[in-house]
């Protein structure tokens, strides 16, 4: 059974003729013909989620823990723009995800009909592509056009880098009927090969680094991938060349500096020629340090390439020289046979940096009170090996560049945007297709924000939601400028005295919390058990007045 409207009937054959199965809906009427045509094919597992925002990031963890793309269904008007936080996110993390909204006919628009506005292209900044489908497949032509159409879409979700695709599907009533005549369409193929970089272009890049003292590799946040790591290590080796990583890069190598706060930010002035690059190549998407970011726009290089199968021109140090149109594996494998770098002393200046400032952050460590920090160090120390963690925006995702990154971990965030919506609906979608431990460590705002996560019947028993509650938004105390003005606690911190308990209550969902180092220790491993049988959230308080001062104190004593 499905929907007689065959603009939506088409498309959902084609869905599953391109080897996709997973749709998230939200409740509606202009979508029922959306609903009758995904929701009773046994090969498609449909989702129902009421609030479309938490939705469309629930589909953007199925989508990042799939690989595979995932797609959102709403009714018409506002609803369609609650979707707009995880299409960005989305858009800027190249997560694949399909969006699909209903709408009313073009003659309803604007003249006054209800649940209405203009959703043609409405996420026009922030995704790859939008379409709209005809309404009424009624000739042979329109059914051609929808097909492309459908087949085109379905494959720019994918490449040449994943991203979201908006399709706007008008439906005029009645919006109920059915028929058993599912409408057929066909599989387009599109040419989607990677492009490669010709051996003349390798060899004149080769020539750069070879004759420079000082490259430099900048990875941002990437899902893992073996054979990535793999050649970037062997590069690692070259006595000419360090690789910067954060936990959010998924790479992981002994020559890797994995904890880039820590050792920029003891680099005094005397000492940036030493450490800036003469050639930076970068890859992947956002990097979480802020201080490597300074150093790099104030200390340019003389060249940046970014590595980018899109040609995307991204110049986050406003220093780029160079697009280099690959992706990273066949980039650095291509390039790896013509290496014979220039012999100098600079990976083994970070290298030194490095092992000065993990000795002083241990002894600060061993020595700290009760704080955010103590805490990450508590729970990273603790996590069972083959976890995956997902890191909430603002503070928590900083704190875990401190420790570095470990080689049986998968760490996940929203680093598209950067935002604190969706963080709790983003770790239910990834963890409901994973049979690993997921911990979501979230601050309280992000938690809170993001509670209609919780209002979710597909909330697994191997989530875990950590969270870090220090009144407010913790990050305002130790950036620059907010903790001077006198609007500090109620606008920038938004100092609250919130518990998460009753909202767990409301959701059913197991409840802990814990006020001390001694409550934690006793606490954590029993959440972090797999043999748990329900999700759980352990909210640790922690002195909001404390912890920006630890902090401060901890980088002022690695950099003695």
């Amino acid at each position: 059974m499905t929907s007689d409207k065959k603009n939506i009937s088409l498309l959902a054959d084609i869905f599953i003729k391109s080897g996709l199965t997973n749709i998230v809906i939200s409740p509606g009427s202009r979508n029922a013909p959306i609903i009758l045509s995904f929701a009773n094919r046994h090969e498609i597992n449909a989702f129902s989620i009421v609030d479309e925002r938490s939705a469309a990031f629930f589909a953007l963890g199925i989508a990042l823990q799939t690989g595979k793309t995932a797609a959102v269904a709403c009714t018409s008007g506002s609803a369609a723009l609650n979707y707009s936080s995880a299409i960005s996110e989305a858009y800027y993390q190249k997560i694949p995800m399909l969006i699909l909204t209903a709408d009313r006919p073009s003659h309803f628009i604007d003249v006054g009909d209800g649940q209405t506005i203009r959703q043609e292209n409405v996420y026009r900044n922030f995704i790859k592509k939008s379409y709209q489908l005809p309404q009424d497949l009624d000739t042979k032509e329109k059914i051609e056009l929808a097909e492309r159409t459908i087949n085109e879409a379905l494959t720019l979700c994918c490449f040449p880098q994943p991203g979201p695709i908006h399709i706007n599907l008008p439906f005029g009533e009645p919006l109920y009927n059915t028929t058993k005549e599912s409408v057929l369409g066909r599989i387009i193929q599109f040419d989607n090969t990677s492009l490669t970089i010709s051996d003349t272009e390798l060899k004149k890049i080769a020539k750069k680094w070879n004759t420079s003292k000082k490259v430099m590799i900048i990875a941002g946040q990437t899902s893992p991938n073996y054979k990535v790591n793999s050649i970037l290590e062997k590069i690692s080796q070259n006595k000419n060349t360090v690789v910067l990583t954060e936990t959010t890069s998924n790479l992981i190598g002994e020559n890797f500096i994995d904890t880039i706060d820590n050792v920029v930010s003891t680099i005094d002035k005397s000492e940036t020629e030493l450490f800036k690059p003469e050639i930076l190549i970068t890859f992947g998407g956002q990097v979480v340090s802020k201080m490597v970011k300074k150093f790099l726009r104030t200390n340019k290089p003389r060249e940046h390439w970014h590595i980018s199968p899109s040609g995307e021109k991204m110049d986050t140090y406003f220093s780029l020289t160079k697009v280099l149109i690959s992706d990273e594996f066949a980039f650095l494998d291509s390039i790896y046979k013509y290496l014979s770098p220039f012999n100098s002393n600079y990976p083994d200046r970070w290298h030194g940096r490095k092992k000065e400032v993990d000795i002083r952050k241990n002894d600060f460590l061993a020595k700290a009170g009760y704080s955010d920090l103590k805490v990450f160090e508590i729970i990273l120390k603790q996590l069972p090996a083959s976890s995956v963690l997902h890191l909430g925006n603002s503070t928590p995702v900083r704190y875990s560049q401190l420790f570095g990154s470990r080689k049986d971990i998968v760490y996940n965030s929203n680093r598209g945007v950067s935002g604190i919506d969706g963080q709790v609906s983003t770790a239910a979608g990834y963890t409901y297709y994973s049979d690993k431990l997921n911990v979501l460590i979230t601050g309280d705002l992000g938690f809170f924000y993001d509670s209609n996560g919780l209002m979710n019947k597909y909330l697994v028993p191997n989530l875990k939601i950590i969270v870090i509650n220090n009144s407010g938004g913790g990050i305002f105390r130790f950036i620059p400028g907010p903790d001077t003005t006198p609007n500090m606690e109620e606008f920038f911190e938004a100092k609250h005295n919130w518990k998460a308990e009753y909202i767990c209550k409301a959701f059913y969902v197991v409840y802990k919390k814990a006020e001390n180092i001694e409550e934690l220790q006793r606490l954590l491993p029993k959440i972090l058990s797999t043999k748990n049988q329900y999700p759980e959230v352990l909210e640790i308080f922690t002195p909001s007045d404390k912890n920006a001062e630890i902090l401060r104190e901890y980088f002022q004593f690695i950099r003695k």
